[in-house]
């Protein structure tokens, strides 16, 4: 598609990692797709894939992967919809062999999957004087407690693997905008330097990455934002035309709704300067958007604009930050803040000889102060039941393992009518950020066939 009267139909199939299976389903199915997107890669999820694939080389990407793939793959091939996702996440190579076995279990040969590796700059950042923006170290003081690096790619090599003729393209930790941006570029022609374009192509993609937030999800709020058919809520799809026209809707009779507000709480979402939103494609300007009713379920996007992109590219860091360990017990009945507050000052004073600092250490009541802690409004009548929380971050696993040990000791050792213990003990894979130059990150294109 290169003229102005080509309409593009890009759907977004999944918001993150766990996601709904059955909307991307309905969407493949009745979308009328030209691209099917999922979007399943957060900061977090990378690193714990990069340790998954550290553990096992044939790990390291998205665990729903062949149940997405051979949810939606017949469909698509059917109607000729073109699927492009970040589940490759640590390890896209091995993501798109996946694809390519899901695709032949399905009897659907001829199935072109390009996996985009280059995002892991792990090597490149190791011990490098590079600024961490969350703490204002470096990254060399991280030493070997640094387990993952990860660059934010932008759509360039996606619209390469498209040009291809890739049916599928798997990615690592593509920014989420650009999986969006890739095939609007691709189907139009646009120039990769053409800023005002993709700064609209950057504005689709951030009002559907987030699947069914636009959708009604995460906004719902009975007797204020009312939503019908949120237990089958319809994934959103967009209508965009090469000269710039968008409307964002979802596939008729499906749960949820699209709406100015739900479209406006979206544009806001994770967007920290709406004039100077950075991707690795763009720097895009959300200032001068408009959203104007276009009917039930449809909404017409106005304006978005870009300048030109960063010089540098954002990197997503990875690192074992110790521990946590949590416990948790409930009490019920008539005086269960009191019996609640007890098992606390219980725990506080097992636990003192540990040293650990105020910061690293909570006892909540959850129901009572668990989130706004002493900014809680008094209550005129005292909840019927709470659950005491103690979480703590220790510097081994053996004190992380205590943490939960001492709550559950207060079946027997504590205030009356306590239920329902649960305790747990991990490792802290912290994330944090830096930049590097662009001449770091040298993506690679690997094509497999079903």
């Amino acid at each position: 598609m290169t003229n102005d009267a080509a309409r593009l139909r890009i759907g977004c199939g999944a918001g993150y990692s766990g996601d709904r299976i059955e909307p991307a389903v309905e969407l493949a199915e009745h979308g009328a797709l030209d691209y099917l997107i999922f979007e399943c890669l957060g900061e977090r999820t990378v690193g714990l894939a990069q340790q998954a694939r550290a553990r096992n080389a044939d790990a390291g990407f998205d665990p729903l992967l062949s149940d997405r793939m051979d949810a939606v793959l017949p469909a698509c091939r059917r109607h000729g919809t073109r699927i492009i996702t970040n589940m490759g996440a640590a390890n896209p190579l091995a993501a798109a062999r996946v694809v390519r076995d899901r695709a032949r279990s399905l009897g659907l040969s001829g199935v072109r999957v390009a996996a985009v590796t280059g995002d892991d700059v792990l090597d490149r950042v190791r011990g490098a004087s590079l600024p961490i923006l969350e703490t204002g170290g470096r990254v060399a003081d991280l030493g070997d407690a640094l387990v993952s690096a990860n660059a934010y790619i932008g759509a360039e090599s996606i619209v390469a693997a498209l040009a291809d003729g890739a049916d599928v393209v798997v990615t690592g930790r593509a920014a989420d905008p650009s999986l969006f941006v890739a095939p609007q570029v691709h189907e139009f022609g646009w120039k990769l330097d053409d800023w005002s374009r993709l700064g609209r192509a950057t504005l689709v993609g951030h009002l559907l990455e987030c699947a069914g937030q636009v959708t009604g999800g995460y906004f719902a709020d009975p007797g204020v934002k009312d939503v019908d058919g949120l237990a089958r809520l319809g994934f959103p799809l967009a209508e965009i035309e090469a000269g710039g026209a968008v409307t964002i809707t979802k596939v008729p009779g499906s749960g949820g709704l699209v709406t100015l507000r739900t479209c406006k709480e979206q544009l806001l979402y994770e967007v920290h300067d709406p004039s100077r939103y950075l991707t690795p494609d763009v720097t895009a300007d959300f200032g001068q958007v408009r959203f104007v009713d276009d009917g039930a379920d449809r909404v017409r996007v106005e304006g978005g604009t870009g300048a030109a992109r960063p010089e540098t590219i954002k990197v997503s860091l990875g690192y074992l930050d110790g521990y946590i360990g949590e416990g948790q017990i409930s009490y019920g009945g008539p005086g269960a803040v009191a019996r609640g507050r007890l098992a606390q000052r219980i725990v506080a004073e097992r636990l003192a000889p540990l040293g650990l600092s105020r910061d690293d250490l909570r006892l909540d009541l959850i129901g009572v102060d668990a989130l706004y802690a002493a900014g809680t409004p008094a209550r005129d009548v005292e909840p019927a039941e709470v659950r005491l929380r103690v979480a703590a971050r220790t510097r081994t696993m053996a004190e992380a393992v205590r943490i939960g040990n001492e709550v559950e000791t207060l079946y027997t050792n504590g205030p009356a009518g306590g239920g329902g213990a649960t305790r747990s003990a991990r490792e802290v894979l912290a994330i944090a950020s830096t930049f590097v130059p662009r001449a770091w990150v040298e993506c690679r294109i690997t094509v497999e066939v079903s």
